[in-house]
């Protein structure tokens, strides 16, 4: 498994970015073909002092090809463009491939 996480440090307005992000920049989102599964927060706490990310997103995609081939699409690249209208903080984008762990 391969997974895209986006990390959304505090915006200046919180609750328009929590309205839009539900109402119009999710459902763009998890129409990227080849996305597995996805989940998301804006409780996001840190072990010790503030938290520096306000909002979390994480997608699952089969490999590093199928989260290019996503990333490359309409879909893909209507969600890379529509980040500007409600993350006024920016966001990080992060990719990775999954290790499993075991005992």
């Amino acid at each position: 498994m391969h997974k895209l996480v986006v990390l959304y440090p505090k915006p200046v307005d919180p609750d328009h970015f929590r309205d839009y992000y539900e109402t119009n920049h999710l459902p763009l989102a998890t129409k990227m073909p080849g996305l597995l599964a996805w989940r998301y927060s804006f409780d996001v706490t840190a072990t010790n002092g503030e938290a520096p990310y306000f909002a979390v997103f994480e997608g699952d995609f089969a490999d590093a090809a199928a989260l290019a081939a996503a990333r490359a699409s309409q879909h893909g690249q209507r969600a890379a463009a529509d980040v500007v209208n409600y993350a006024t903080g920016g966001a990080v984008v992060i990719d990775y491939p999954v290790q499993d762990g075991t005992d």
